[in-house]
């Protein structure tokens, strides 16, 4: 079950308050829409990664993935390792209940979930010029976005969860916008949108049938390259915060 992957990274019995409520004025956020994953206020958890509801919903073939956080969406952001063993990554994310041969992935066995991710020590979309500046391959600090297919894998700790690997002298079938590192990552450069304590990626799919049914859930995380940069690659090393408790992916994709 998936609850018993992230049973030694998901942190419990901590003191929790009660929901906002009005708190927030703007109704396009994700904690007002009907059918979202909520998730209550934690005072032990960065607010900028306190979850407070996730929530996906369509427009014929345009999927909208939001979060409502606690605090300012994205201003948290990892220091500096300086190189790419042991690079901190921190991460938004929404599981879903989507195959990853969806998004073009051949071969994963896992969770696919959409990401955005900071990681200012290393750039993995190198067809994208996130800051503007002229320079595709310093962009890592800047918000991104990811497909990622997620596996339980022992190395990476007890029940923890890494990004899947890809063998040594394996060539599965990768999405076009694959930045080439051996590992089921995709960079579709879907823009994350970062708006107060909002964070909203939109994401185009060629065929809409193909999200029919999805069920999500909303994740916040730290990930870290592995000291040897090898197998594994990126593991998850803490869960902040899980919109259901649980990695059970409530919630249904709302709209049509």
């Amino acid at each position: 079950m998936l609850k018993s992957i992230l049973g030694s990274l998901i942190v419990t019995a901590l003191p929790i308050t009660a929901l906002p409520g009005a708190a927030l004025a703007d109704g396009g956020h994700a904690l007002h829409q009907e059918g979202a994953v909520v998730s209550a206020e934690n005072p032990e958890i960065d607010p900028n990664f306190d979850i407070l509801a996730a929530h996906v919903h369509r427009e014929g073939r345009v999927v909208t993935f939001h979060m409502t956080l606690n605090g300012t969406a994205g201003e948290t952001v990892p220091a500096p390792n300086g190189a790419l063993a042991g690079a901190p990554v921190q991460s938004y994310v929404w599981p879903t209940s989507l195959a990853p041969e969806t998004v073009g992935f051949e071969g994963g066995k896992g969770i696919l979930a959409l990401v955005a991710t900071s990681h200012p020590d290393f750039d993995d979309t190198p067809l994208f010029d996130e800051d503007g500046d002229g320079d595709v391959d310093n962009d890592g600090a800047k918000w991104h976005s990811h497909w990622v297919v997620l596996t339980p894998n022992e190395a990476c700790g007890p029940g923890a969860l890494s990004v899947q690997d890809i063998p040594d002298g394996a060539t599965p079938e990768m999405p076009a916008t694959w930045p080439g590192l051996p590992i089921y990552l995709d960079s579709p450069g879907f823009s994350p949108v970062l708006e107060a304590e909002e964070i909203t990626i939109n994401v185009g799919f060629a065929d809409d049938s193909a999200v029919d049914g999805l069920k999500y859930d909303g994740v916040t995380s730290a990930l870290r390259v592995n000291q040897n940069v090898h197998a594994p690659l990126l593991c998850v090393v803490d869960v902040f915060d899980v919109a259901s408790a649980d990695l059970s992916l409530p919630g249904e994709i709302a709209g049509n």
